[in-house]
């Protein structure tokens, strides 16, 4: 019996990894909860794993999966919770289910872990996972192969404390000009994302930027409408119907994308057909070039112009109950339970053939 066989006369286990250390450990944890209540029991045997800080694996019980926040949860691990050496998860699960997100759990180093570990997981490879987190070396790679993107400047930090920084701003003004959007490379949520005016308020936004990563971007402001489109692949890659996405500012922010009543989504987006169908192609292209594994969901804006232009890839997309990716699903009769079971049935496929790591 190979390592990804298993028993047929028990359930798969599935490990549900969340929270971690990266700036979106809230959203996941509310992804974890979510792919936990909804997972289908009558085939699956799920097990929560909650990532600290650190990025120590605990199994936790239902009362600390039901905690407000990561913090909560964190105060009382060494009470209530069992620790999981990483050698020894693969005693525990069949398969580990992604609830992560950001830099650690998106970017292909759990991947790379679980990889070592010789343990299936949902979601893309380390490969695919990296460049879809990194959107400098993305938009770069999307670029060469014929696919609109913002226009851009990558800006190192020790370039900017160590430069002529009246130079710096001078490329900005003259290669983008304002307003413009200054934000860190490998964050996801809207993380220090800044609309920027005019040359004024670029050191600030950039300071801030620098806060989560070494490299930002400043690209420029595009106008039009922002559109999101989810893929799902088993064997075959599908795009959904893609969502309007409404912002409550010009720069769509972390409760627009996951609170309640803040922020509004549509679905379908309010598009011509013609149009809704070129979003899909360009999520289609985006998801087949950068290698993309099991679904994903590619963020977009249609242009003035009409053309349109893919802004940034999530290769781990929300879980949350409020995620448009399920309000999507739902649009070609998929329920969350038949998503997430579609998610994970892909992942044994496609560990199961591999050559090499994913």
């Amino acid at each position: 019996m190979s390592s990804l066989q298993v028993n047929s006369e028990r359930k798969l286990r599935v490990g549900i990894i969340m929270g971690g250390s990266s700036s979106e450990k809230e959203v996941s944890l509310e992804s974890g909860r979510n792919i936990f209540s909804k997972i289908d029991r009558k085939k699956y045997d799920p097990l929560p794993i909650f990532m600290d800080s650190g990025a120590a694996l605990w199994e936790i019980p239902i009362k600390l999966l039901m905690r407000n926040s990561t913090k909560d949860i964190e105060e009382d691990l060494a009470q209530e919770a069992k620790a999981i050496p990483y050698e020894g998860l693969k005693d525990r699960v069949d398969v580990v289910f992604l609830g992560l997100h950001g830099k650690y759990g998106e970017d292909g180093c759990i991947q790379g872990l679980l990889e070592l570990l010789k343990i299936p997981y949902t979601g893309s490879g380390v490969l695919a996972s990296a460049l879809g987190m990194d959107k400098h070396v993305c938009r770069r790679f999307l670029a060469i192969n014929g696919i609109d993107v913002p226009a851009s400047l990558p800006l190192q930090r020790q370039r900017w404390l160590a430069g002529d920084r009246e130079e710096i701003l001078g490329a900005v003004e003259r290669d983008i000009g304002f307003p413009c959007v200054v934000k860190p490379t490998r964050e996801g949520c809207s993380t220090a994302v800044k609309k920027v005016v005019s040359r004024t308020g670029l050191p600030a936004a950039m300071d801030e930027a620098f806060r989560w990563d070494n490299t930002l971007l400043i690209e420029e402001f595009v106008a039009g409408t922002e559109v999101t489109c989810g893929v799902i692949d088993n064997g075959q890659a599908k795009a959904l119907v893609p969502s309007e996405t409404i912002p409550t500012d010009d720069v769509l922010s972390l409760e627009d994308k996951f609170l309640y009543g803040q922020g509004e989504n549509k679905t379908p987006a309010r598009l011509p057909e013609e149009t809704m169908k070129r979003i899909q192609e360009a999520a289609l292209a985006a998801f087949r070039l950068l290698g993309l594994v099991g679904y994903a969901r590619i963020d977009m804006f249609v242009r003035t112009d009409g053309r349109v232009a893919v802004l940034e890839v999530n290769s781990l997309p929300g879980m949350t109950p409020s995620t448009v990716l399920f309000h999507q699903a739902a649009d070609a009769d998929i329920t969350q339970a038949d998503l997430i079971d579609r998610i994970i049935q892909r992942a044994m496929q496609v560990h199961a053939s591999k050559k090499g790591p994913l």
